[in-house]
């Protein structure tokens, strides 16, 4: 199952672009935050991590709406590779389901 999260840190932002993203990428449910990223307790990610089940894939609309910096991005995204989780980030065309992908993020994890 695609599963969607999407996070907007201020009033002033609006979820309906990322939203929307994750509609057209098919996800099945989509879970959403209106808090800040630098904010380590985001409930509705949380509930969307606990969704989330071996052979699913999260899909985000930009790798800085799930990972605060990119050595946290790459330890979450690790933590869900061990729970048999895919991730998709459509803005940096990121998907770990596919050789390439894996390779981009192996890169990414080599930065961090």
């Amino acid at each position: 199952m695609l599963v969607g999260y999407a996070q907007v840190s201020t009033g002033d932002q609006n979820l309906d672009l990322q939203i929307d993203a994750l509609e057209q990428a098919q996800c099945g449910r989509i879970f959403a935050d209106e808090i800040s990223g630098a904010k380590s307790d985001r409930p509705d990610l949380d509930e969307a991590l606990a969704f989330l089940r071996d052979g699913d894939t999260l899909v985000v609309w930009k790798l800085d709406r799930f990972g605060r910096s990119l050595k946290d991005l790459v330890l979450k995204v690790e933590a869900l590779k061990q729970r048999g989780i895919f991730f998709v980030s459509l803005t940096e065309n990121i998907d770990t389901t596919s050789p390439t992908g894996k390779l981009q993020f192996h890169i990414f994890s080599a930065l961090a």
